[in-house]
């Protein structure tokens, strides 16, 4: 179990001690697709929801999913994250939610960017729900990431 670096000499789960890191710009980017009927993707898009401008609380609640994550994730460091952009969509199926996340710091940002985008994909199907209680949250996953000893990576 040594190789894992969650978990200590007796196997028990840990925080990784960073703290001899160099610290390094990271940067990650995260998706989220959100299944919706043909007439909800209209409504969101054209702005005709009934509880309001949905695209802008999906920013918001990625923006803060992203901020929070050190709450909801029990190993992740809380960091300071330098910029959390997030932008909604209009895709085939419905909406896709997209979370860049940047920090200069010991440690990478990817499960902020895909938090990020999980709470944005959460939120947008609260404020669908009533209109469409078969919205779908889909896939959620990690479309690339840099900085840091591991370089660069894309899907």
């Amino acid at each position: 179990m040594s190789g894992m670096s969650h978990l200590d000499d007796r196997g028990q789960a840990r925080m990784v001690d960073v703290s001899a890191k160099p610290e390094t710009e990271r940067e990650a980017v995260a998706e989220a697709v959100v299944a919706l009927a043909p007439a909800t993707r209209q409504a969101l898009f054209s702005g005709d929801l009934p509880k309001g401008d949905a695209r802008a609380v999906v920013r918001i609640a990625a923006i803060m999913g992203a901020k929070r994550t050190a709450d909801l994730v029990p190993l992740c460091h809380p960091l300071a994250l330098t910029a959390v952009e997030a932008d909604v969509e209009e895709v085939e199926a419905g909406a896709r939610i997209e979370v860049r996340v940047l920090t200069t710091w010991r440690t990478g940002v990817e499960m902020e960017a895909m938090t990020g985008a999980a709470i944005g994909a959460v939120a947008l199907y609260d404020m669908v729900k009533g209109l469409d209680r078969g919205a779908e949250i889909g896939t959620v996953r990690l479309l690339a990431k840099s900085g840091g000893r591991s370089g660069e990576w894309r899907r």
